[in-house]
């Protein structure tokens, strides 16, 4: 890999354990606001879908709501320039709190949004806009979020700090789903639709302000002569010292991602449309394996401490790539809840190999004048090509009748994965996190 470091020292090498663990946890508080509020979306379509987008069936309702969920990811590779840019020459810590406060920003307009009934037009066209804005904050925290981690952790259990990333962000899936569960026991079909939906993102917008609060335990990582430098940010300098790490980053991304959303934001829906479970069962269903793989990632990050970050993303790359076409098959004809249940914790397990070092292994690859940058717009074009369009393209192959298409279409990326993940090095021996001092 071709990156060259500007700095020798960077990071606060010398804080206390306890002080790192304070930071660890702020940084990571800020990521699972983030992420609720960007998932909270996606698990209240099924309800709010009419509201914006009537006179459809439900199917193209979906799709509308969903393609709006995409647009937020074409955001994402301009918030993880702009705020990767912004942490490089201005720290992390600044960076996170602003994407954070955006993200609340973008989750209280679409709580007060007028439905098509109301406003015509302008109800989707809104919705459209509060989707940009938490699209483009939710590039800029990826990004940010995972170089700080991956700083903050010190060298002897990186992976296994650095999978807080991921605690957090499941987290934030994992409390979208707790809120939608205890509104669904106390709101029957109907109040849901009518305006329930709309707690929940009340709930993230309120969570997203009150980070604010946590800030002063957010040690800045990044050091001065870093910031400093001409290059620093600058989208010149990271494709002329990193443009290969960035390319095997975006490809990494792209299967990693696809996986990931298939097995959890589509996967409520899958479970409803295909294998046909009530929205109450798919919910409370997801929610337990959520947790489960939540608790995963830290195991997984402590794995790779012990193996090194590309074993576990080869291992990901080559069980995505053989098991998601047999997976999906088996959970469309499951009869019984209990094998539908182990089907998709499979999945999980699978998808934990690589989320447990899906931004360790990226800040690990760039230099600490660029790190952000790299890690958040790579991510960022990664994610919205593929991520953000799994739905869409998994929609699309159902309403054409050749639903299992998506199923070899995640294992297809997945393989052009693997190819990537052959060209990284062993990060044990050769990481710029070690070279910078970190």
């Amino acid at each position: 890999m071709e990156a060259t470091a500007t700095a020798v020292q960077s990071g606060p090498a010398g804080i206390s354990d306890a002080a790192r663990l304070r930071a660890i946890l702020a940084g990571s508080a800020g990521n699972l606001i983030e992420w609720y509020d960007f998932y909270i979306y996606a698990f209240t379509a099924l309800y709010f879908s009419p509201a914006f987008f009537p006179k459809s069936e439900p199917l193209v309702q979906l799709m509308a709501t969903s393609a709006i969920f995409a647009v937020g990811f074409l955001l994402r590779p301009i918030g993880g320039w702009y705020f990767g840019r912004y942490a490089d020459r201005h720290g992390r810590q600044q960076a996170m709190v602003l994407s954070v406060v955006m993200m609340g920003g973008g989750a209280l307009l679409i709580a007060l949004l007028p439905t098509f009934a109301q406003a015509g037009i302008a109800a989707p066209l809104l919705l459209l806009i509060g989707r940009m804005v938490q699209g483009f904050s939710t590039g800029g925290q990826y990004g940010t979020a995972a170089t700080y981690l991956s700083e903050i952790a010190g060298r002897r259990r990186r992976g296994f700090w650095s999978s807080f990333q991921y605690v957090t962000l499941v987290g934030g899936q994992l409390c979208a789903t707790l809120v939608i569960v205890i509104l669904q026991l106390v709101l029957d079909d109907a109040q849901m639709a009518a305006w329930g939906w709309r707690v929940g993102f009340l709930i993230g917008a309120a969570g997203a302000f009150a980070i604010v609060l946590f800030r002063h335990h957010m040690h800045e990582t990044a050091n001065e002569e870093d910031r400093a430098g001409d290059g620093a940010g600058s989208l010149g300098e990271l494709f002329r010292v990193a443009w290969r790490p960035f390319a095997v980053v975006v490809a990494l991304t792209a299967g990693g991602s696809l996986s990931f959303y298939a097995f959890t934001t589509y996967m409520q829906k899958f479970l409803v449309l295909t294998v046909g479970l009530s929205k109450e069962t798919a919910t409370t269903m997801m929610l337990g394996e959520l947790v489960l793989f939540m608790l995963l990632q830290p195991a997984m990050g402590l794995l790779s401490d012990r193996i090194g970050r590309r074993a576990n993303i080869m291992a990901f790359a080559v069980l995505a790539t053989l098991c998601t076409v047999p997976v999906f098959t088996a959970l469309a004809g499951a009869k019984a809840i209990a094998p539908a249940f182990m089907l998709v914790l499979a999945g999980l397990v699978i998808n934990s190999l690589y989320t447990s070092v899906s931004g360790l292994f990226k800040a690990e690859l760039f230099p600490g004048h660029v790190r952000a940058l790299g890690v958040g717009l790579a991510y960022g074009v990664g994610n919205a090509l593929f991520g953000g369009t799994a739905e869409n393209v998994a929609f699309a192959f159902k309403q054409a009748g050749h639903e299992s298409g998506f199923y070899w279409y995640v294992s297809a990326i997945c393989a052009v994965s693997f190819i990537a993940a052959c060209f990284l090095k062993d990060s044990r021996r050769n990481n710029l996190l070690d070279r910078n001092g970190v």
